[in-house]
């Protein structure tokens, strides 16, 4: 089966994450897909009981071997390097951990508002859009729960729900 290249989000410049109302995510090169799986065992085994015992570990030899090394430049250079290249990657794999979580989050929201019939759809997608449109979309929110009439109260009583917080957000721009 050929795989399709995907164009990145207008967000993503790196083309290196999918916006979440992309299918790109299933269409992905095999090596992402292997890097995918590495990090989420990488980021699932060094957050447990195990991996942070070793680290103890590791530290505990590491002062117990300081009078054997008199306490040199090199036995400090030691852990220094170690921790810092541990370090370095470890942002790498915990980062694609976060990005796929983050999708995996923004599908189930997409996926609960879609089959909400008073939600606003208009919502799905949203985390692609700017920090502006976001700011005005929030501060719409903010006056929609001052209001005695949301949408909650509007569809509990069989009214016509209260207008979309995106038409609320047009119309003040």
């Amino acid at each position: 089966m050929p795989i399709k290249p995907v164009a990145p989000s207008p967000t993503d410049e790196l083309g290196t994450v999918p916006d979440t109302a992309s299918p790109a995510y299933a269409g992905r090169h095999p090596i992402t897909r292997l890097f995918d799986r590495f990090a989420s065992l990488v980021t699932r085994w060094t957050g447990s009981p195990t991996a942070f015992t070793l680290a103890v570990l590791t530290v505990l030899i590491w002062i117990v071997t300081g009078p054997i090394f008199h306490y040199s430049d090199g036995w400090q250079l030691v852990i220094n390097t170690g921790t810092t290249i541990v370090t370095f990657l470890m942002v790498f794999l915990i980062q694609q951990s976060q990005n796929k979580d983050s999708v995996a989050l923004h599908l189930k929201l997409n996926e609960l508002l879609s089959s909400h019939r008073a939600a606003n759809n208009q919502l799905i997608g949203i985390e692609d859009a700017s920090e502006e449109e976001l700011r005005r979309l929030a501060a719409a929110y903010l006056r929609l729960s001052t209001q005695p009439n949301s949408v909650e109260v509007s569809a509990r009583e069989g009214a016509e729900p209260a207008p979309p917080v995106g038409a609320m957000v047009d119309r003040q721009s």
